[in-house]
């Protein structure tokens, strides 16, 4: 299956850097052209201050404020999580392994999972997770919730421990940053001019075409105002980043171009479909 072998830089990403994917933003390395620019996430991590700079739009509620330890903080800048080894294609359903809160973990981040987690069980559900985002100023849909839940464990069993939960929460402070940062016009909406330049600086370079399918995919009018609000703009990352990230465990090479076998390539693109 090929993936971008026709499109001329600077579409697609960038070759492979000398760390994991998301350690750092994707570059080339010195005397290779990229598919795109290299561009650093903005913020580099989860920002000191949640959102955005108050300075520019301030917020009906203050939240947490506490920025990520530097030893809960496994994930890369933007605020992605870690980068694994990626795995072979299995059961998206395979169990959860429990996991604990960092060291050092915000006391409100821990204070909100206790309170979501009603059951004691050490995991807290889809309904509940949307619910705790909901406390903080951060309401989705259910199957943006359902993608986060996904891209965060790699399974759809639609449970996420504390270890996963944390990472949720600093990575979307990160996110509404970026949305914050391209929302110029205090719009509470992002054009396509400004989606294209929020998914550059995370690193995603994607073709007119593919951006305007993404619009038209987000906007909540069907496309007709051509702009896409905080929440579908958080599905609409989750997407590209998580589909960007199946592709390249096939693209060896760092080419634009990957073979799956017919059950590689349903169990990479089903998750996204069903969420």
């Amino acid at each position: 299956m090929a993936g971008y072998p026709q499109n001329p830089p600077p579409y697609g990403y960038g070759p492979p850097p000398s760390q994991p994917y998301g350690a750092s933003p994707y570059t080339a390395a010195q005397g290779q052209q990229p598919y795109a620019p290299g561009a650093a996430p903005y913020g580099g991590g989860a920002p000191s201050a949640p959102y955005a700079p108050p300075s520019e739009k301030p917020h009906k509620d203050k939240p947490y404020g506490a920025a990520p330890p530097a030893s809960a903080t496994p994930y890369a800048p933007g605020g992605y999580p870690p980068q694994a080894a990626p795995a072979p294609y299995g059961s998206p359903f395979a169990s959860l392994v429990p996991s604990s809160f960092p060291p050092g973990t915000d006391p409100n981040v821990v204070s909100c999972f206790q309170m979501a987690d009603q059951d004691g069980s050490g995991l807290i559900d889809d309904k509940e997770l949307q619910r705790a985002l909901s406390s903080y100023n951060q309401s989705f849909s259910l199957r943006t919730v359902h993608l986060l839940m996904y891209l965060f464990t790699n399974t759809n069993t639609r449970k996420i421990g504390p270890k996963e939960f944390t990472a949720v929460f600093y990575s979307l402070q990160s996110w509404r940053g970026i949305f914050e940062r391209f929302d110029r016009d205090r719009s509470s909406k992002i054009d396509s001019e400004e989606l294209r330049e929020a998914l550059m600086s995370l690193g995603f370079a994607v073709s007119p075409t593919v951006l305007e399918l993404l619009v038209s995919k987000y906007d909540k009018t069907g496309g007709k105002n051509r702009a896409i609000e905080y929440d579908n703009f958080i599905e609409c990352c989750l997407t590209v980043k998580g589909l960007t990230e199946k592709f390249k465990e096939k693209d060896t090479t760092y080419m634009g171009s990957a073979s799956f076998t017919y059950e590689s390539f349903m169990l990479t693109v089903l998750p996204f479909l069903i969420a």
